[in-house]
């Protein structure tokens, strides 16, 4: 097991430093933060010496090193843009994207698996054939035509929910929630089912898939046999082994809902981490994207992480085949 651990860092370390290669020299085709920065009046001795300051008159390599360098002890630079520390501005916008993350995901999660369940029980229902149905919307129409014909339906025409903002706000020591007020609630209401409402069809897709595989299995049929209660079979013998092929996918898409955030914080104009990479792209704010980026990495790479060894330790086959090839 601590071999496997230790293999596993290792990989994940290995792809975050090619992630923020790839990355950072991406950010030298997106334009000139100089061209931002100083007015039209610049003279070539200002260029000069504001590259100079912000050490874009390096080479390359000597920058990602450097970057390197400072993102390993937390430090991302000053925002080309605002002028403050990124990881200032960071930490300011990390707890609206953080609660919105938190709340797609758990409804992506009960929702997913719950519908699975109730869809592969009643596969022959007219409910569950509605849900179904209605679940291909989820998964074909785009993010941003979801949010919208949200807001027009729930904004617009009924006034029940606001369109956009995060609402009131309670600050907790340095984290900012919005859990402890009503317009707080509202607000995160439309932008959580826009952004889970997508990995919650998948999810549930999949759970449905492996359930009915799982209760076509001789053992279903045996439990059945011996006249133990339905119940019994579908919650506690075919959930159980439903749930392990879907742990991988479940938890890799509930990563990528922090990789969606973007689109949806840009349609409600939630004060997130999203939106913040959206304006540093035009004002090519280079440290403020490329923070952003290796923070997205991160938790894809500890989500990813976190599943493997979930997967490890719940799936006892994996733990015999590498025993028996560890004794070869």
């Amino acid at each position: 097991m601590l071999a496997y651990i230790i293999r596993r860092v290792a990989q994940s370390i290995l792809v975050l430093l090619v992630t923020g290669f790839v990355a950072f020299s991406m950010f030298s085709f997106v334009g000139d933060p100089i061209d931002n920065m100083l007015g039209q009046e610049r003279t070539v001795a200002d260029i000069a010496r504001l590259r100079e300051q912000l050490g874009l008159d390096q080479p390359f390599f000597v920058q990602y090193w450097r970057f390197l360098e400072q993102a390993a002890q937390g430090n991302f630079g000053l925002s080309y843009r605002q002028g403050r520390p990124v990881s200032d501005i960071l930490i300011e916008r990390l707890p609206a994207t953080l609660e919105l993350a938190f709340v797609s995901g758990l409804l992506a999660l009960c929702g997913g698996i719950g519908l699975g369940i109730f869809t592969a029980i009643r596969k022959r229902g007219v409910s569950a054939n509605v849900i179904m149905t209605l679940s291909l919307v989820g998964v074909s129409l785009p993010t941003f035509l979801i949010g919208i014909l949200l807001i027009y339906l729930f904004s617009v025409e009924l006034g029940w929910l606001p369109s956009f903002g995060r609402g009131e706000v309670t600050r907790l020591g340095g984290w900012t929630t919005g859990f402890l007020t009503e317009s707080g609630l509202k607000a995160l209401i439309l932008p959580a089912i826009t952004l889970g409402l997508y990995q919650m069809t998948l999810i549930m897709r999949l759970v449905r898939t492996e359930m009915l595989e799982v209760l076509r299995m001789d053992y279903i049929r045996f439990a059945r046999a011996r006249g133990i209660r339905e119940r019994a079979i579908n919650f506690h013998h075919a959930l159980k082994n439903t749930l392990v092929p879907v742990i991988t996918i479940t938890g890799l898409q509930l990563g990528s809902i922090i990789a969606f955030a973007i689109i949806t914080e840009t349609v409600f104009q939630w004060p997130g981490v999203g939106l913040l990479f959206i304006n540093a792209v035009q004002f090519v704010d280079i440290p403020v994207m490329a923070a952003y980026l290796m923070m997205i990495s991160v938790m894809f790479v500890g989500i990813n992480l976190i599943v493997d060894l979930l997967y490890f330790a719940i799936d006892p086959r994996l733990r015999v085949d590498r025993s028996a090839a560890g004794g070869h």
